[in-house]
């Protein structure tokens, strides 16, 4: 799914009125007929409603909510913030259309008037401000902001939370924005709803469509897309009747160090349960025993150091490289990954440690062989690139980072984004809390290395890598729980997440 700016979806809108065509009024009350439609599937008429609205398009779809609500039943209030003198066209007609055909007559709110009450049994809507806003809300707006946030229990925003940004919020008033429980946004996800730091506004998420025209969606141009499943199917790989392991390529892992050990082993077993066809995995020579008892499937290059990696071997059999879990960041291993970043000329896979020294020692970061793939938290990222004072700019600095470089990088979070040499960022949809847990870094590593090794693209193990990795977590979690999920889990249910992309994929054939 592309990920369009607020300028650009306000271009769709325009493009799918002339061409369609549908008047703008038709086109609001299909947004926000959708929108109400959700809304009564997940609440039931019990429920009492508080509508807040502006006078622009926001405030229309507001209205368009408010009919269908009341004309279903549902005990609806109606308040119109009176900021300004300024109605659109459509605000002006859905306001005669639900004091025409409904029972409800909405309050008009102006500055100094006393706020309405909000009982701690209702849910309150917002559509006060949507993704047109241009600067900070102040006055009056930033007033009933603060009150709706400090009184109302339940709430939800419509296309966007009031205040919020749609892309850049670096100089935002982030006190003046409402905080939703729930944002059903039109359409398409808005770039800011990616950004760790506006989940307290945004809440949970859902994208409404509203039937923006095709032709618009498939010749608009954006940088940015939302991975799901229909995405990620295309990806996937039929075996043929006679494939052999050798079909399936042979990884090189090198992990582990003293006290690390367990890091290797999550790496490995992902790697094989991803389907590689041969893995080996080179460790300290202390780890030999583990290795051989709990990874029996992998192969062992052992090391001359008995406690740290010190030189890592490179012959012709290997399809790529990953290094990183657990490696520590010893001189010696520091030495190691020099050496090979000087001899290996194919795409590998560098995570943790190896992030680590790289950041330590900025002029090995040009070494990389081009196309190869990063895979580091926000921390680690930081330390690789600079401290970025909030998620946008982050983004920034990561395309950046990986133009320059002409690598790949998987920056991990809840929306973990794949970012390209050629300008392009991939947010993920799959995944749940219960993944932030130690090691489910070191199996996506696994995972990744496995997909590179077998002769995907390292657009395409990234992507695929990425998304298995959630939807194991995802399945997991439905049986273990969040709270209980562990990273070996990911592992044991990475085999379900590939029986259900098959499946999905046969289903489409």
């Amino acid at each position: 799914m592309k990920v369009f700016t607020v300028q650009q979806i306000k271009e769709g809108d325009a493009y799918t009125i002339e061409n369609e065509p549908v008047s703008s009024i038709e086109l609001m009350e299909r947004a926000a007929g959708n929108a109400a439609t959700w809304i009564m599937k997940h609440y039931s008429a019990a429920h009492r409603f508080k509508i807040f609205t502006g006078t622009g398009n926001n405030g229309g779809d507001g209205l368009v909510i408010a009919r269908i609500l009341a004309e279903n039943n549902y005990i609806t209030d109606v308040f119109v913030i009176r900021a300004s003198s300024n109605e659109s066209d459509d605000f002006k007609e859905n306001y005669e259309r639900l004091s025409m055909q409904t029972s409800i007559n909405p309050v008009n709110l102006f500055d100094h008037d006393e706020m309405p009450v909000i009982e701690n049994d209702c849910v309150v809507i917002d559509a006060m401000f949507g993704s047109g806003l241009t600067r900070p809300l102040t006055g009056f707006a930033a007033h009933i902001v603060h009150h709706i946030n400090h009184n109302a229990q339940d709430i939800i925003a419509i296309d966007m939370p009031s205040g919020l940004f749609g892309e850049d919020n670096s100089a935002n008033e982030k006190e003046n924005i409402i905080k939703a429980r729930q944002t059903l946004t039109f359409e398409f996800p808005k770039l800011s709803f990616f950004f760790p730091e506006n989940e307290r506004y945004t809440g949970n998420w859902t994208v409404i469509p509203i039937g923006i025209n095709q032709t618009f969606i498939d010749i608009a141009q954006t940088e940015k897309y939302y991975t799901r499943e229909e995405d990620i199917l295309p990806l996937i790989r039929i075996r043929r009747k006679f494939a052999h392991k050798k079909n399936f390529g042979h990884a090189l892992l090198v992990s582990g160090s003293y006290g690390k050990m367990g890091a290797a082993i999550l790496a490995s077993r992902a790697c094989l349960r991803t389907g590689v066809g041969l893995l080996t995995v080179h460790i300290p020579s202390f780890g030999y025993t583990i290795i051989q008892t709990d990874v029996p499937e992998a192969m062992t290059s052992i090391d001359g150091y008995n406690k740290v990696i010190s030189k890592i071997p490179l012959t012709e059999n290997f399809t790529t490289v990953g290094i990183g879990p657990g490696i520590g960041k010893s001189p010696t291993t520091r030495d190691a990954f020099y050496d090979l970043l000087q001899n290996l000329r194919l795409p590998m896979v560098i995570d943790a440690d190896a992030i680590n020294i790289l950041s330590e020692n900025k002029e090995m970061i040009g070494m990389i062989p081009p196309s190869s793939i990063l895979t580091p938290h926000p921390k680690e990222f930081e330390r690789l690139v600079g401290i970025f004072r909030d998620s946008y700019t982050r983004l920034q600095m990561l395309m950046e980072f990986t133009i320059k470089n002409n690598v790949f990088v998987v920056l991990k979070g809840a929306y973990t984004s794949v970012a390209c040499p050629d300008g392009t960022c991939y947010f993920n949809s799959t995944g749940n809390p219960g993944m932030a847990t130690g090691g489910s870094g070191d199996v996506l590593t696994g995972m990744i290395l496995s997909l590179l090794a077998q002769g995907y693209s390292s657009k395409e193990a990234s992507l695929l890598g990425v998304y298995l990795h959630g939807l194991a977590g995802d399945i997991a979690a439905d049986v273990v729980s969040e709270e209980s999920l562990i990273a070996s889990d990911i592992i044991s249910y990475i085999g379900a997440a590939f029986n259900h992309l098959s499946k999905q994929k046969n289903n489409k054939i």
